[in-house]
């Protein structure tokens, strides 16, 4: 598939968010963002968007002329089928702009509800015939298998009429299109149904058929790099892809905020006919100061192979680091000041920190410091301090220190 500059077609940029927090860090760049609520998804550990607050959230999405897609994709099981009913009731009447499903029971009942239908990834659509199958159910969208290559997704667009969507940037799951049983079977904890330990992300070994172990490279034998494609934006646009989706709903809004801003500087790079790899480059090195576990093209390429593995590095690759530091007690608009309880850590006069809630995202500096009406430049753990704060904050939002380690 060949395109002239005047049949280019920007893809949407849709990026995960968990809060208001995470929404408004991405509202200048993104075109749509999807979120899950406090059940029936694969993110159980986001909890602060509920049935009680969707109508609410949607129209804070669509007042920054975003879309939002509601992820309704766990497994569903009979007794969830009631359930199901009210999540999907409550999303007609909030006006979702779609529903992010795989599963036939929550596909039958979206279409019930005349409510817009995208399949998700967990789907694993592979080939243009299932594509088809599901338009053919009402699906306007189709999120494709992530173990898909760039040549099989053109030959696929090719040959349907729904919207391809592929992910871009974000954590890569060990299992098929991540339906992976090993965290239910290792620790009862089911990632099909929002609960995943992440247990591939643990240190592992490997034995011999004697017992000994064998001596390889690396301790995380099963942890994926992260996804990264912004060095490839022209060959996914070429291949005729019409989203590009960031995985990241558990993620800081710091993150969100970062990877939105370098991915639509990109697209709009290429919309100008401006990209070029010495103006990409330096994206990808402002996304990697962020939570990543390393970054890899995936199978767009053909098969991952061991580049594809963080074998060295734990979770965070990242020379920045978040460390917990303790938690807003109160706020004092007047003074423009946060009492603190220091709980995990102290804190240093000039240490940078992040103060994030689910309606909160502030950077800035602990540039002074109170402890019992006198100011300080150091305080340990367990105390309860003043600080001056550059914007409003919450009681009960967390307070972290960034620090950067030396390569």
């Amino acid at each position: 598939m060949s395109l002239s500059k005047n049949e280019i077609k920007i893809p949407e940029l849709a990026m995960g968010v968990r809060n208001l927090a995470a929404l408004k860090a991405c509202k200048e760049n993104a075109d749509a963002v999807y979120f899950s609520l406090d059940r029936l998804s694969l993110r159980s550990r986001a909890q602060e968007i509920t049935t009680e607050n969707l109508a609410g959230f949607v129209e804070e999405i669509h007042n920054n002329r975003m879309k939002g897609y509601l992820a309704v994709n766990s497994v569903i099981y009979p007794d969830n089928l009631k359930e199901l009913d009210e999540v999907l009731e409550c999303a007609a009447s909030a006006n979702v702009d779609a529903v992010i499903a795989w599963d036939p029971a929550t596909i039958m009942k979206a279409a019930e509800k005349d409510l817009k239908i995208h399949i998700s990834t967990q789907a694993n659509v592979s080939n243009q015939m299932t594509a088809e199958f599901y338009r053919s159910l009402g699906a306007s969208r189709v999120v494709l298998a992530r173990e898909l290559s760039l040549e099989q997704i053109k030959e696929i667009k090719e040959d349907t009429k729904v919207e391809l969507e592929v992910f871009v940037h974000g954590a890569v799951c060990q299992g098929i299109s991540g339906r992976c049983y090993l965290s239910a079977y290792l620790l009862g904890k089911s990632g099909n149904c929002g609960e995943c330990s992440q247990p591939c992300r643990w240190e592992w070994s490997l034995h011999s058929d004697n017992g000994a172990i064998v001596d390889i490279e690396g301790k995380y034998l099963m942890s994926a790099k992260d996804l990264c494609m912004i060095e490839h934006i022209p060959e996914l646009i070429e291949a005729g892809v019409d989203a590009f989706k960031v995985e990241g709903r558990l993620r800081n809004p710091g993150y969100t905020a970062t990877v939105s801003q370098c991915y639509r500087q990109a697209l709009d790079l290429f919309k100008d006919g401006k990209y070029e790899r010495n103006s990409i480059i330096p994206l990808k090195e402002r996304m990697a100061l962020e939570y990543n576990r390393g970054f890899s093209t995936g199978f767009y390429f053909g098969y991952p192979g061991p580049d594809g593995l963080a074998c060295d590095s734990d979770m965070n690759a990242s020379p920045v680091k978040r460390e917990a530091v303790g938690v807003v007690t109160n706020y004092y608009p007047k003074q423009s000041a946060a009492a603190i309880k220091l709980l995990e850590q102290g804190l240093n006069a000039g240490d940078s920190i992040t103060i994030e809630g689910s309606t909160t995202y502030l950077e800035q500096q602990a540039l002074s410091i109170v402890h019992e009406g006198k100011k300080v430049n150091s305080i340990e753990r367990g105390n309860e301090i003043g600080l001056e704060v550059e914007d409003v904050v919450r009681k009960n939002d967390r307070v972290f220190r960034i620090n950067r380690t030396q390569p």
